[in-house]
């Protein structure tokens, strides 16, 4: 006998149109569909690629030099990616030539701005320069800033000793996330009052998830600048500084609906 029945539609199946996470699978038997297996091997390669990745600082260093930032190049303690990635201490802390490169930089200013390769290269490559250069309009102009420092194998603790060597009121350190399988270009950014060695976590605010399918440069600078105003004026970071910002940010800024969702 015929069967004119429709096939049954899985109910997932309308979220894959507005999510990247791999949901909705579907299986063979009792093994993912080939296409998804595939999938899959190349999320993973990417993820390894974007961490075992090496910026291209020149490119980066003039990008943001024709915004008008003063730049230098820091590297941490750990001498290549290998020991970056097994030694994640020294990558907190800074090459000792570079610290006393450091000492002929004027000493005492408002802002220190970091931008750390961090676990993904191709995040700063992408996302940097352009929440920089939607960052600058919205900051006072008469706020002090040291040399953007340009650093490579950093962990998000190597701001704490730069911004300290710099007497930096507050440290901003651009960072590339650890990949997923579905973001191997995330930027994270994590802010700092009166950085010195030894600063927890705790005492840091961040912002996480910074690229065109999660949180856009332009909403992401538009929430740092709130936060870094707040956090002179209060002098103050971390958990007692809340992020207020939705109620402060225009409409404009605010990262958009994905397709499908509803207000």
């Amino acid at each position: 006998m015929k069967n004119d029945l429709p096939p049954t539609q899985d109910p997932w199946q309308a979220w894959r149109a507005v999510t990247p996470a791999r949901i909705a699978l579907g299986r063979v038997g009792d093994a993912v569909p080939t296409a998804e297996l595939l999938r899959f091997g190349w999320a993973h390669a990417s993820a390894r690629d974007a961490i075992h990745a090496q910026p291209d600082l020149a490119a980066l260093e003039q990008q943001l030099q024709v915004q008008g930032w003063r730049t230098l190049q820091l590297r941490s303690r750990a001498a290549d990616r290998a020991i970056y990635l097994r030694r994640p201490d020294l990558g907190r802390l800074l090459d000792e030539d570079d610290a006393r490169l450091l000492k002929a930089e004027p000493g005492g200013c408002d802002v220190c701005i970091v931008v750390g390769d961090g676990l993904s290269a191709l995040a700063i490559e992408r996302h940097a320069a352009p929440l920089l250069q939607a960052l600058k309009p919205l900051l006072p102009a008469d706020w002090r800033f040291a040399p953007l420092a340009i650093a490579t194998q950093a962990r998000v603790a190597l701001a704490d000793e730069i911004g300290e060597r710099l007497g930096a009121r507050l440290s901003v350190m651009l960072i590339g996330e650890r990949p997923g399988l579905s973001s191997p270009d995330s930027l994270g950014i994590y802010l700092t009052f009166d950085p010195r060695s030894g600063r927890m976590d705790a005492q840091r605010n961040c912002i996480s998830n910074v690229r065109a399918e999660g949180l856009r440069p332009q909403a992401a600078a538009a929430r740092l600048a709130w936060l870094m105003r707040e956090a002179l004026r209060r002098a103050l970071s971390g958990i007692e500084l809340k992020d207020e910002s939705e109620h402060a940010l225009p409409q404009a800024t605010q990262t958009p609906l994905l397709n499908g969702d509803k207000q």
